[in-house]
């Protein structure tokens, strides 16, 4: 498990970002029915937000729609902390904000400007990746907090891979990044597939439907964060 986590070891070298992707919690029912499966992992899954050193009321969620729109967070009405309409959310790296994302066989994508401090997660499938929405975060990053690819370290979570999948979805969501300008070495991926390693992780293909979610999440206790 550790040397499938160690995609995130460049964006936990940043000061004062913290980061976990939250694997197969072991002995919780999974079914098709998602809503019911998330409130059985939820208490893992606050675990997981304490040991990041944040309170559950501080982690917002993306409704993860399949679309490239992306949002900043703290967003202004919105129930549980959950945002409508899309697939990504962004913070200028202010204290206290922890970003969240769900997946199952979708990549999960930590985008974190090691410059500025803003940070930005994204839901990328077949269809985000198809509609490039790790470049529409970059866009936004830029626009809202000045943000330059070369000073972005990206990594890409365990997704699903050939042959379980017929699409390859980590080395395209790489290709973009660096289409962008985001140095090679700032790009890692975990090159896990999920559908292959069903014991660690969930996989909506392989388990047809009836399974859980990993949870990817991002944010900054600490105003650390390089000079200009």
């Amino acid at each position: 498990m550790t040397g499938a986590l160690s995609f995130l070891d460049r964006v936990l070298a940043v000061p004062g970002v913290e980061a976990s992707f939250v694997p197969r919690i072991p002995g919780i029912p999974v079914s098709g029915d998602k809503g019911s499966t998330l409130r059985l992992l939820e208490p893992a899954h606050r675990d997981a937000v304490a040991r990041l050193g944040f309170e559950w009321d501080d982690l917002w969620r993306a409704e993860q729609v399949h679309g490239d729109a992306v949002a900043v967070a703290p967003a202004g009405g919105v129930e549980a902390r959950i945002v409508a309409g899309v697939d990504g959310l962004l913070t200028s790296g202010r204290q206290g904000v922890l970003l969240g994302i769900y997946v199952a066989d979708c990549a999960a994508v930590y985008l974190c400007d090691r410059r500025t401090g803003a940070l930005g997660l994204v839901h990328s499938g077949k269809k985000g990746t198809e509609q490039a929405i790790v470049l529409r975060a970059l866009e936004r990053m830029a626009a809202e907090s000045g943000s330059q690819a070369g000073d972005i370290e990206a990594a890409i979570s365990p997704c699903i891979r050939p042959p379980c999948y017929e699409v390859d979805i980590a080395p395209r969501i790489a290709e973009q990044l660096l289409a962008a300008g985001v140095p090679p070495e700032q790009v890692v991926m975990s090159g896990v597939c999920t559908g292959q390693n069903v014991g660690e992780f969930y996989s909506y293909r392989v388990e047809r439907g009836k399974t859980g979610r990993m949870l990817a999440l991002m944010g900054r206790r600490t105003e650390n964060v390089e000079s200009s």
